[in-house]
């Protein structure tokens, strides 16, 4: 029999980044003559990309942004970013013990993000967690990607886990409807990067620690979704 698995949405989810991204988004604003965003209020626009984030900070503003524009800023925060890794990055607090306890309960861990696959694996191994996932998928891994179903199915085959035993761990809309969609039950984190509160978008359960990722949680998640 195949090992049961969890796989996890990494920014927002795992690995705390809004840090690093809001400085490489202030880096390329800076460049188009603009202010540096307020990370208080802007934290919740992480969890869209870059291209968003440089979007939205032109409409606070009211500056207008050309196709031209935005796509110089977007390479100019790409590059910034990814010359930073892993900067400020953590994972979340917690994250190291249920990794331990899910790896001794024998549970398969994947990631699935739509962080470009490259810079994932870079995070994941400047901070010293690869070898806890058996595969990670980024949004350029596949010929597709979150909210499309294929993208977290396929990183579950990829990590050789089966898809009926299988729990997604998440922060925004795109992963829950992810998981939904491939029949699979997830679990929310409402520390993570969304505008809205994530039980409006009906997961299967709520936690705010991962403490609470318990291993009877996990099971009987995945038991129901089996019936």
């Amino acid at each position: 029999m195949t090992r049961p698995i969890i796989v996890f949405d990494l920014d927002g989810t795992l690995i705390d980044t809004a840090p690093d991204l809001l400085d490489s988004l202030n880096h390329s604003l800076a460049a188009s003559a603009l202010a540096a965003v307020d990370e208080a209020g802007f934290r919740r626009f992480v969890g869209h990309g870059g291209r968003v984030m440089i979007e939205r900070a032109h409409a606070a503003q009211q500056r207008s942004l050309d196709v031209a524009e935005h796509d110089r800023l977007l390479k100019l925060f790409l590059d910034h970013y990814t010359l930073n890794i892993p900067g400020k990055s953590r994972p979340y607090p917690g994250v190291l013990e249920a990794i331990a306890r899910f790896e001794k309960a024998g549970y398969l861990l994947a990631v699935c993000t739509n962080k470009y696959e490259a810079n994932s694996l870079a995070l994941i191994e400047a901070l010293g967690l690869t070898k806890h996932f058996a595969a990670i998928a980024g949004q350029d891994t596949f010929a597709f990607r979150k909210p499309d179903p294929r993208h977290l199915t396929e990183t579950i085959k990829r990590a050789g886990g089966d898809p009926h035993r299988a729990l997604m761990v998440g922060d925004p809309q795109t992963d829950i409807d992810t998981a939904k969609a491939a029949g699979i039950p997830v679990v929310a984190v409402d520390f993570g990067y969304t505008d809205r509160h994530v039980r409006e978008f009906e997961p299967s359960a709520v936690i705010s620690h991962f403490d609470a990722l318990t291993l009877d949680l996990v099971e009987r998640l995945i038991a129901a979704a089996q019936h």
